[in-house]
């Protein structure tokens, strides 16, 4: 089997919520309403988005995490594309639906390869798409089906690699830190800045793949 994840540029309420916002929404759809994790500072104008779209039946508030039960199904208000593709190219669709960056994220699954290009291909005719990451599924977890240690390991550039390994071997996440940016950019020979922006997205990649996984 092979996987995807892939974020897609379709309007939609909860995708259109997340737009210029570090806001999150994950969601569970159980046919006749929906179940959404909301996490991020401005959560709260994401939920009045969600409200306005399906309303809410339920909700849980903690600090910036919400947990909300909506009153419908956002898939009973219009037909979804993307979903009609996945099954043309008979790829599955692993929930949960993640919006962020206001983009739909798919998390495609396919026995094929030529499967997913396929999908990708028919997706970007008519949106822009992003690729987050993909790999060949080799095993399984009985308690989180198709999560590996490999899979929770987001794809990461050779520099940025690079720049992590060296920044971890130098000490820079000890505290206090035993190694400074300046000093980890000559250590892998490249500018100070260019140094922090591999670290940064790398940092990036990390954190959002544990953090799906928590």
């Amino acid at each position: 089997m092979h996987e995807a994840v892939i974020g897609i540029e379709h309007p939609g309420a909860y995708a259109d919520a997340t737009a210029g916002t570090d806001t999150t929404v994950e969601l569970w759809c159980n046919d006749h309403c929906d179940l959404l994790h909301v996490g991020g500072a401005g959560g709260e104008a994401v939920v009045a988005h969600v409200e306005d779209a399906v309303g809410v039946r339920e909700r849980i508030v903690e600090g910036d995490e919400r947990l909300l039960i909506t009153d419908d199904c956002l898939k009973e208000r219009g037909d979804d594309p993307i979903e009609a593709t996945l099954a043309v190219h008979d790829c599955l669709l692993v929930p949960p639906l993640r919006y962020a960056e206001g983009r739909k994220w798919c998390r495609v699954l396919a026995l094929d390869p030529a499967n997913l290009t396929a999908f990708y291909r028919d997706v970007a005719a008519e949106f822009p798409v992003v690729v987050e990451s993909k790999r060949e599924v080799r095993s399984v977890r009985a308690d989180r089906p198709l999560l590996t240690f490999d899979s929770a390991l987001p794809d990461l550039s050779d520099r940025q690699r690079e720049v992590l390994v060296t920044a971890t071997e130098m000490g820079y996440y000890r505290i206090p830190r035993d190694a400074t940016t300046a000093e980890i950019a000559a250590a892998v020979g490249v500018e100070r800045r260019t140094a922090e922006e591999h670290l940064r997205r790398a940092e990036n990649k990390l954190l959002r793949s544990f953090a799906e996984t928590l």
